[in-house]
């Protein structure tokens, strides 16, 4: 089923879509989370240990299904940025926090999110996520690079 997307905010950079992505995450609203993806029908999301999801319909439906268990207490740790004028990649381990029997627990993911600027402004194109850990090569002390 179709639903209608809301209007984007405002995004002027990237790194506004991102701290959209993850504040949608963190609250479980879908729509807000669906406002930051690219209408183009091959944008694309890979969830930890998931098969590669395509296009709009296949993607809400995956975090309708996971915001049914609850939201997502992700937040970008160590972010990587790699941008051009129309285009960015932004590496980033996300720290999960995990509420279990035994108290606050903590998971880490590798993800890498795709940003291009089109005539609505910067979206998400792609969200590719992998399990990781804390104990994730630390970065070196280089500033992020652009494309020129």
């Amino acid at each position: 089923m179709a639903h209608p997307k809301p209007p984007a905010p405002t995004l002027l950079s990237p790194d506004d879509i991102e701290l959209e992505l993850y504040e949608a995450m963190r609250r479980g609203d879908i729509e807000r989370l669906m406002a930051v993806w690219s209408d183009d029908d091959e944008i694309c999301c890979v969830h930890p240990g998931g098969g590669r999801l395509v296009g709009v319909g296949a993607i809400r439906a995956s975090f309708e299904s996971m915001f049914g268990n609850g939201t997502i207490d992700a937040e970008p740790h160590r972010v990587r940025r790699l941008e051009s004028h129309s285009s960015a990649v932004h590496s980033v381990l996300e720290r999960i926090r995990v509420a279990t029997p035994s108290g606050e627990q903590f998971a880490w993911v590798v993800a890498t999110n795709v940003y291009l600027k089109s005539a609505q402004g910067w979206r998400l194109v792609a969200h590719h996520a992998s399990p990781g850990s804390a104990d994730d090569p630390h970065d070196n002390a280089e500033p992020a690079s652009t494309l020129h």
